[in-house]
C-alpha cells in the first residue's frame, strides 16, 4: 500500500493510531506491537513500526485515495508535540518521519475538516461545525491556526481556496471557548506594496471577539509579548450564548438629534481614579461607566460620546526603546480590529472569564445608559490601524493578510504607504471588500450592541480612493447613507485630515452632522477678547448658516463644540498661554500649537485671587455661549468640574491623575462649577427657543446692535423670540470694562428675571427659574455674561 507521502492527521492513543479522513465511514486502527511502545520520534528521524491492519477491507481502499482525500483533511493530531509523515510501507511495516509542530490539540476539539464555505467572512456557525474564511487577494496561501484559552497553539490547518477567499470547516468545533489566527503567505516583496509576515499568526480582521492581555496596562503571558513583534492578539466567537436579555420594558431613548446634549467621555479615564468610589475591579471599566449613568443623567446631558471601545493594545508605544516607551494608550485611537469590544475595558472579573463576557458587560452599561434616557454614540476610528508605517512597522491583522487591499498605497512613492491619518497609514476604505468591512462591522454595533449612532475620527480620510485623492461622492459615506439600518441613526463627522478640511463640505447627503471646527475657534477668539469676531461669533451663536444652510440640511447637523478630548481642557485653556507637552516625551513637539488659549494673566497655577475669579468667569461664559447656540452642544468629561491636564493639550499616553477625573467632592469650586454646567444644560434642554428644527428667521431673533462692523466691540446683546416659552435675552461683553445696556421691552404680561450672570458669586451666578426681577438697564461686568428670561408678571 503506497501513501505517496501524503501528510495523515492521527491521534496517537497509547499504542494506536486513528486515521481520520473525510470520506472515512468507520475509523480503521493500526495497533502497533508492544515492541514500538515507548518510541521516541525527533524531528527529521525514521523509524520504522510493525503493525497489524484491523477491518483490512475498509483500511485499503481508504488508503488508495488517501491523497485526494487529504486536500480536504489537512490537519494534524499528535501527541507528543510532533506532526507525522507517513512514508512508503511494504507488508506490515510503516515508516514515520517525525517533524516539529504544534502542541497536540484536545483530542474533542473537532472530529473532521471540510472544505467550507467563502462567506460570511470570519467565523460562522454551521449544522456541523464552525466555518472560517479570510479574504485575502495577494496571499497564496492561509493556515487556521487554534489556540486554547491559554493561548497555546494546538493546531494548524491549511485553508482552501475560493476566489478571494480562503475557507475551511471543522466538523464538531466548539461554538464558544476556540481562540483562534491566521497564518498567511504570498509572493511579492515590499516594492509591490505587500508586507507578508509568513511566520506571525495575525488576527482575523472579522473576528467578532478579541482575546488578548487580561488587564490594562499590564503584560501576561497570554499575550506573549516579543519586543519589536509586539503581542498576540487572537479571535474568538460565542456562538452557544443565549440572546442578551435586554428586558421587557426596554426601549432605546430615541432622541432627536437637535435635543442632545452630547459629552464625549473616554473609559478608562472616567471612573479610574480611586475617587470615583468604585470597587477596584470596576474601576476604569464599562461597568464603572454604568455605574455613574445616575451622575450623567443628574448632569443634564441625554447622550454620551465614548472615545474608541473598538480593541486597541494600550501598550504600543512599549514594543522597543523610544521616547514614547513611557506612555499607555488610554484614548484608543488605535483599533485593531473594527467587531470587539475592548477586552481590558471590562471589569476584573469579566475580562478574567474571557471575551465573552466583556461583551455582556458592554452591553450591561448600555442597557444601564439607555434606562437614564442617554444615548450611546461610538467614535470610531476607521482611518487608520495599530499597524503603523514602514519605520516602526506592528503586524498584528490587515497588514500582514493583505496590505494593498486594505491600505492606501502609492507605488510611484519610495515610501509606499500613504498616510493622510498623521498615524502612519490609512485604511483604503473605498476599496469594496474594505468598504463592506466597515459597513459590517456598523451594523454589527447596532444590531448586537444597541448603539446609538458614531462619530467618525478624522472621516475626510473615509473620503479619498486607493491613492488618497479626495473623492466627490466616496463609495463609503454613500452606502452609509443610503443603508436602511445605519441611515437611521445618528452619524457625525469629524470632517478633516491632515491634508483637507471640509468643515460646512463634508459630503453629507443631507443626514451627516460634523464636528465643527470653526464654531470651536471663534467662539474661542471671541470670548477671550480677540478684535474683529464679533459677527464669526453672532454667525456660530445662531447655528452657522454660512456652513450648514443648503440643501436639507438643519443647524443640529452642526456639533458645536468648545473643546475635545484633543486639545486644552475648557479649565486649561482659562490657564495656559501655551501647551505643556513635556511629560509625552516629544519635546512638546506634539498637539496643536492653534489653542486660542488665554491664561488670564498668568501661567498655570496661581494664588492670586482676581486671576482666579477671572478664570471661573471665562468658564463659565464659555458654558453658556455653548449652551445658547443653535446647534448641537458637546462637552468633554471632565470640564463640568474644572478638570486640568497640568497644561498637557494631547494626554492620550498617560494613564495617570493627569488624564484620570478626580470625583472628590466638597471643594466649593469643583461643586459651583458642576451645579453652574447642570442648571445651564437643563435650561437650554427645557427652553422650546434653543435646538431648533429650522435657521433662525427674522421673527425668531432680534440682534441689539448697530456696531457690526466695529473690530474693536468686544459686546454683543440678542433677544431669542418664543411666544408660548417666553423670550430669551442674552449678552456677552468681552471687554475688560463693564457695559450698560437699556434692556428691550419684555413681551405683554411678562418681565425680565435674571438666569446667569457669570460675575456673581455661586450660588447667584444661576438661579434656576430665573430671579424675582431686573431693572431696565443691566450692567454686564468685564468678561462676563448674562441670561435674561421673560416669566409671567
Amino acid at each position: 500500500i503506497s501513501l505517496h507521502t501524503a501528510i495523515i492527521p492521527l491521534h496517537v492513543e497509547v499504542c494506536s493510531f486513528i486515521i481520520y479522513t473525510s470520506l472515512a465511514v468507520v475509523k480503521p486502527m493500526l495497533q502497533l506491537s508492544t515492541a514500538s511502545a515507548g518510541v521516541t520520534l525527533k524531528p527529521a528521524s525514521v523509524v520504522t513500526i510493525p503493525y497489524a491492519v484491523h477491518h483490512p477491507s475498509i483500511v485499503v481502499p481508504l488508503l488508495r485515495n488517501v491523497e485526494a482525500s487529504l486536500l480536504q483533511c489537512t490537519t494534524q493530531h499528535v501527541a507528543n508535540s510532533w506532526r507525522q509523515r507517513l512514508c512508503a510501507s511494504n507488508g506490515r511495516r510503516l515508516a514515520v518521519r517525525a517533524h516539529a509542530a504544534p502542541a497536540a490539540a484536545p483530542p474533542e476539539l473537532y472530529v473532521n475538516v471540510e472544505a467550507g464555505k467563502p462567506h460570511p467572512l470570519g467565523p460562522s456557525k454551521t449544522n456541523r461545525g464552525v466555518n472560517f474564511a479570510l479574504f485575502s487577494r495577494h496571499a497564496k496561501s492561509a493556515k487556521l491556526c487554534l489556540f486554547n484559552k491559554d493561548a497555546q497553539q494546538v493546531d494548524e490547518i491549511e485553508c482552501r481556496r475560493t476566489g478571494d477567499v480562503f475557507h475551511v470547516e471543522l466538523v464538531g468545533l466548539p461554538g464558544a471557548g476556540v481562540r483562534y489566527g491566521f497564518k498567511v503567505a504570498g509572493d511579492g516583496d515590499w516594492g509591490a506594496g505587500h508586507r507578508w509576515a509568513p511566520g506571525r499568526v495575525l488576527l482575523d480582521p472579522y473576528a467578532p471577539l478579541v482575546s488578548g492581555r487580561r488587564k490594562f496596562g499590564v503584560r501576561d503571558a497570554v499575550e506573549q509579548f516579543k519586543g519589536k513583534d509586539g503581542s498576540l492578539f487572537l479571535g474568538t466567537y460565542d456562538f452557544d450564548l443565549a440572546p442578551y436579555d435586554w428586558g421587557s420594558d426596554y426601549r432605546r431613548p430615541g432622541h432627536a438629534l437637535k435635543d442632545l446634549v452630547i459629552y464625549e467621555v473616554p473609559v478608562r479615564c472616567f471612573t479610574a481614579d480611586a475617587s470615583s468610589g468604585l470597587p477596584q475591579q470596576q474601576r476604569g471599566t464599562f461597568a464603572g461607566l454604568a455605574a455613574k449613568a445616575p451622575y450623567l443623567a443628574s448632569l443634564g446631558v441625554n447622550a454620551v460620546e465614548l472615545l474608541p471601545v473598538f480593541e486597541w493594545d494600550e501598550l504600543e508605544f512599549r514594543r522597543t526603546p523610544n521616547p514614547r516607551e513611557h506612555m499607555t494608550n488610554v484614548w484608543g485611537y488605535s483599533h485593531i480590529n473594527f467587531f470587539a469590544p475592548m477586552s481590558r475595558l471590562a471589569s476584573s472579573s469579566a475580562a478574567g472569564e474571557g471575551p465573552e463576557a466583556v461583551a455582556r458587560e458592554f452591553k450591561d452599561m448600555v442597557k444601564s445608559l439607555h434606562a437614564h434616557g442617554i444615548e450611546v454614540i461610538l467614535d470610531v476610528v476607521y482611518n487608520h490601524t495599530a499597524e503603523a508605517d514602514d519605520k516602526d512597522p506592528y503586524t498584528l491583522s490587515f497588514r500582514g493578510i493583505d496590505n494593498k487591499t486594505y491600505y492606501m498605497i502609492d507605488p510611484d512613492q519610495f515610501v509606499k504607504l500613504v498616510n493622510w491619518s498623521g498615524c502612519g497609514n490609512t485604511v483604503n476604505a473605498n476599496n469594496p471588500t474594505v468598504t463592506q468591512l466597515i459597513i459590517d462591522s456598523l451594523v454589527r454595533w447596532v444590531e448586537e450592541y444597541h448603539v446609538d449612532g458614531f462619530r467618525f475620527d478624522l472621516a475626510s480620510c473615509l473620503c479619498r480612493d486607493e491613492r488618497g485623492r479626495p473623492m466627490a461622492a466616496p463609495p463609503l459615506i454613500r452606502t452609509i447613507s443610503k443603508h436602511p439600518l445605519l441611515s437611521q441613526v445618528k452619524l457625525i463627522a469629524e470632517p478633516w485630515d491632515i491634508g483637507m478640511y471640509q468643515v460646512g463640505s463634508f459630503p453629507n447627503w443631507d443626514m451627516w452632522a460634523e464636528w465643527n471646527g470653526r464654531y470651536r475657534d471663534d467662539m474661542r477668539k471671541f470670548i477671550k477678547g480677540d478684535p474683529g469676531m464679533k459677527r464669526a461669533f453672532a454667525t456660530r451663536l445662531a447655528g452657522s448658516a454660512d456652513l450648514y444652510n443648503n440643501h436639507n440640511r438643519r443647524p443640529y447637523h452642526s456639533i458645536n463644540f468648545i473643546t475635545a478630548h484633543d486639545g486644552f481642557s475648557l479649565y486649561d485653556m482659562v490657564s495656559y498661554n501655551e501647551k505643556r507637552n513635556g511629560a509625552n516625551g516629544e519635546g512638546n513637539r506634539d498637539g496643536t500649537n492653534d489653542n486660542f488659549s488665554w491664561n488670564c494673566g498668568a501661567e498655570g497655577p496661581t494664588t492670586d485671587p482676581g486671576v482666579t475669579a477671572l478664570r471661573q468667569r471665562q468658564i463659565r461664559n464659555y458654558l453658556v455661549a455653548l449652551m445658547m447656540s443653535q446647534g448641537t452642544p458637546m462637552i468633554v468629561s471632565g470640564d463640568e468640574v474644572g478638570k486640568s491636564h497640568d497644561g498637557n493639550n494631547n494626554w492620550y499616553g498617560h494613564d495617570t491623575a493627569m488624564a484620570h477625573l478626580q470625583w472628590t467632592e466638597g471643594e466649593p469650586q469643583r461643586d459651583a462649577l458642576l451645579r453652574f454646567t447642570s442648571e445651564l444644560i437643563k435650561f437650554r434642554r427645557s427652553h422650546p427657543a434653543l435646538g431648533r428644527e429650522h435657521f433662525l428667521s427674522p421673527g425668531d431673533i432680534t440682534w441689539h446692535e448697530d456696531n457690526w462692523h466695529n473690530d474693536e466691540s468686544r459686546f454683543l446683546a440678542f433677544t431669542l423670540h418664543h411666544g408660548e416659552a417666553g423670550d430669551i435675552y442674552a449678552a456677552f461683553n468681552a471687554h475688560s470694562f463693564s457695559v450698560a445696556v437699556s434692556l428691550p421691552r419684555p413681551p405683554p404680561g411678562r418681565k425680565w428675571c435674571r438666569l446667569v450672570d457669570t460675575n456673581l458669586p455661586p450660588p447667584k451666578d444661576v438661579t434656576p427659574g430665573g430671579n424675582a426681577g431686573v431693572d431696565d438697564v443691566y450692567s454686564v461686568q468685564a468678561y462676563s455674561s448674562i441670561i435674561l428670561i421673560a416669566k409671567p408678571l
